[in-house]
C-alpha cells in the first residue's frame, strides 16, 4: 500500500521491460524485478511484514 496500486504496477511494469531489454530472457528479467527479489529474498521469514520498513524494495534495486 505505501506505493497505492497505480504506481506499483506502473514501477513494475517498466522495471520488467527495462530487465528483459537488458537480458532477453523473460524469466530472468521477472526474478530481476526488485519486489520479486524482495519476495523471495524474506519468502520464509513469516514475520517480514511487521519487520518491514517503509519502501524497503529500494535496496533491492
Amino acid at each position: 500500500m505505501e506505493m497505492l496500486i497505480v504506481f506499483f504496477y506502473i514501477v513494475y511494469v517498466i522495471e520488467y521491460y527495462y530487465w528483459l531489454f537488458k537480458l532477453k530472457n523473460a524469466d530472468r528479467a521477472y526474478l530481476r524485478i526488485s519486489f520479486e527479489r524482495e519476495a523471495y529474498a524474506n519468502e520464509r521469514n513469516l514475520n517480514y511484514l511487521n519487520e518491514r520498513r517503509f519502501w524497503s524494495f529500494r535496496k533491492y534495486l
